[in-house]
């Protein structure tokens, strides 16, 4: 299982134990279904009620993309794309665009962006290929996603023909309302319910994650085994102290409520930049409410040190880190001799490359923690479907409980709409009149 290390927290066990009564509390309230949001829990125990048969169901839609694609472009934002981008990217050959070779289909990502560039590029780059879409989205009328679709579904009947077309392009949507939930029906797409109790940030572990997962080659099944076992440790009956969700939770508030305003979740492996993007949008839009919540920010390092470093270790004492670290990567590679020894390197030849990069983890987050920055690390053995999955339900749960002993609502996102509605009326939506009226006003 994967591990919570919080012996460099800079924070006393003592203060952190002092939220035992509150974090059962939070906990009840989530099993027993009374706390603030709760018509968004169905993640909670999604894992042990995922079966087998519905997996398999997936998996055989998934077949039908990887037999019929060369390409498949998954359209969705936020939760919608980030946590299937964030578990095939961190298992995926960082150069499989190069190296594919017809093994698996790309997995293209679009709808998270208004980009005209973006999408004109990437019409044209699909020009020629064998593509179908995945169109993930529970209303369908999401700005960045629908135009997407749009154009994504015009030229996909364009080039590979409506039959083929209708094979080929699968709705991950409402159940029975919606303009995407309209359009599967009208098409004849095959099409995944978005759970009504699972929200966005929180459905990786649903089809929205599931399928681009398995379409892009990858264990579902095991991804989902991880998260049964960490369901399993985490439960509430579990004590604080062995309880990681809990004592991560705990400790970050017992930070926060220090100063700490800002967690920066760092890793020493290029292949989590997603994972760190994903943990962005939940723990970010689940507790950035009521002029209150830590500020979510992500490095890459040793990348990072060479630009956000200085500031980390010198900058304003506001921050603590949580570090994700990769206990055996999955490949071997020695560092070699050179006889000129220029770059005075030689003393690390025979040595692995990750020892090197274990050492610069070590490394860093002594020179930190010396900085005044309290360190939590959160050890995953490998980089695989399994320990994934644990790390998945881990940060869900652990956002829920900590959200809750915030005082906020987790599992809402009232400011997100706030953009919607100024640039609605700004492009003359129907039915935004006063709205369009007031912002010429306001704007001159």
């Amino acid at each position: 299982m994967i591990k919570l290390d919080t012996s460099k927290a800079l924070v006393s066990a003592e203060t952190v134990t002092a939220f035992r009564e509150k974090v059962a509390e939070a906990q009840k309230s989530l099993e027993a279904g009374t706390c603030a949001g709760n018509d968004f829990l169905g993640w909670l125990h999604l894992p042990s009620e995922t079966t087998p048969d519905f997996l398999d169901d997936i998996q055989l839609t998934a077949d039908t993309l990887r037999q019929n694609c060369d390409t498949v472009v998954v359209a969705g934002i936020g939760g919608s794309y980030l946590g299937a981008r964030a578990v095939i990217e961190a298992l995926s050959n960082s150069f499989a665009w190069l190296t594919n070779k017809g093994k698996n289909p790309d997995i293209l990502f679009a709808g998270n962006n208004i980009g005209e560039d973006y999408l004109y590029e990437l019409t044209e780059y699909l020009k020629g290929k064998s593509f179908g879409v995945i169109n993930i989205s529970k209303s369908g009328t999401t700005t960045e996603t629908a135009l997407a679709f749009r154009l994504l579904k015009k030229q996909c009947e364009e080039q590979r023909g409506k039959e083929t077309a209708r094979k080929v392009i699968v709705a991950i949507t409402d159940a029975r309302k919606g303009a995407a939930r309209t359009t599967a029906d009208k098409e004849g797409y095959r099409s995944f319910v978005i759970p009504d109790n699972v929200g966005g940030r929180f459905s990786v572990l649903t089809p929205v994650g599931l399928l681009p997962i398995a379409v892009a080659g990858f264990d579902i099944k095991a991804l989902i085994k991880g998260a049964q076992d960490m369901e399993k440790q985490t439960a509430n009956d579990v004590p604080l102290e062995e309880n990681i969700c809990a004592k991560y939770a705990a400790t970050r508030n017992a930070l926060y409520q220090s100063g700490k305003k800002i967690e920066i979740m760092v890793n020493f492996q290029p292949k989590l930049h997603y994972m760190n993007e994903w943990w962005k949008q939940l723990y970010g839009e689940s507790e950035g409410k009521g002029h209150k919540g830590i500020f979510p920010a992500a490095v890459d390092f040793s990348t990072d040190l060479h630009s956000m470093g200085q500031w980390i270790q010198d900058g304003e004492r506001t921050i603590f880190e949580t570090v994700i670290s990769i206990e055996t990567p999955e490949h071997c590679l020695l560092f070699p001799s050179d006889e000129e020894n220029l770059d005075g390197l030689n003393f690390l030849s025979g040595k692995r490359v990750d020892e090197v990069n274990k050492m610069a983890e070590l490394g860093t987050q002594l020179a930190h923690v010396d900085g005044g920055v309290p360190n939590l690390r959160l050890i995953v053995p490998r980089l695989d479907e399994y320990n994934l999955g644990q790390v998945i339900y881990f940060f869900e749960k652990a956002c829920a409980i900590s959200g809750l002993l915030l005082e906020v609502n987790p599992f809402n996102q009232p400011g997100v709409e706030a953009y919607k509605k100024n640039m609605f009326a700004l492009l003359g939506k129907p039915g935004y009149e006063k709205e369009t009226e007031a912002m010429k006003k306001r704007l001159g």
